[in-house]
């Protein structure tokens, strides 16, 4: 009735369930860790941070004070404070609105993994830290915070920066890449070098190479002129 090749159409066939590529046990062929969040760390904290303050080197490290990817940063000026992830999310919608259009790349180069703790008004002291309330970057002072790269102008990346400083607490200033970097708040240039940082503010005093003959010579105009006193008041 049907010739052979009629009768393979015939035959049930199964097809696999659509359902099969979105359920959540399907493997995932990707060889890259997905995207982390720079504003909320993956775990939560074993213990409860405490205030604390941020690191200020003092051994002459000038690490976070330059700009490494990009072409142009904003820095951190007058003084080291806690700043939360809600400004610093504030700050990145701000430059990209700004920029909205335009070829550029962001980078961020602080991460907000401090949590903050709060308890309620007139609360008794003691019974611990109380509960999570948000997460919280540490930002020393001369800290690289925000980077952009891409076709743009000096003066278009200098207004983005300038809209998003107003955002975050605190006094900023705009760097470009190649500036000098910076050792707690003095500035290396002009002059001024690590070497010279440091070297101490006071010359070292250095043993006198005749200090032995200056001692002798002392003693003995001491005993002289005790000698000539006592001669010299019987007399009197």
């Amino acid at each position: 009735m049907f010739a052979k090749p009629q009768l393979g159409l015939l035959r049930p066939s199964y097809s696999a369930p659509s359902f099969a590529y979105f359920s959540p046990f399907a493997r995932c062929f990707s060889t890259t860790s997905p995207a982390l969040d720079w504003l909320t760390p993956k775990y939560m904290e074993k213990s409860k941070s405490p205030k604390g303050r941020p690191r200020m080197h003092t051994g002459g490290s000038t690490r976070g004070t330059t700009v490494v990817w990009g072409d142009y940063g904003l820095r951190m000026k007058d003084h080291d404070r806690r700043v939360s992830a809600a400004q610093l999310k504030l700050g990145a919608e701000t430059i990209k609105q700004r920029l909205r259009g335009m070829n550029y790349k962001l980078y961020t180069r602080v991460s907000a993994n401090i949590g903050v703790y709060t308890k309620g008004n007139e609360m008794r002291m003691g019974k611990g830290k109380g509960k999570f309330d948000y997460w919280a970057a540490r930002i020393p002072v001369s800290r690289i915070v925000f980077e952009l790269k891409g076709d743009l102008h000096e003066k278009v990346a200098r207004e983005a920066f300038r809209l998003a400083a107003h955002k975050l607490p605190g006094l900023w200033e705009f760097v470009k890449k190649g500036d000098p970097p910076v050792v707690g708040i003095t500035k290396l240039g002009n002059g001024v070098t690590l070497e010279s940082l440091k070297k101490p503010r006071r010359a070292v005093p250095l043993p006198m190479p005749n200090s032995a003959n200056s001692n002798s010579t002392t003693s003995n105009s001491t005993a002289s002129s005790q000698t000539a006193s006592s001669s010299t008041s019987p007399a009197q």
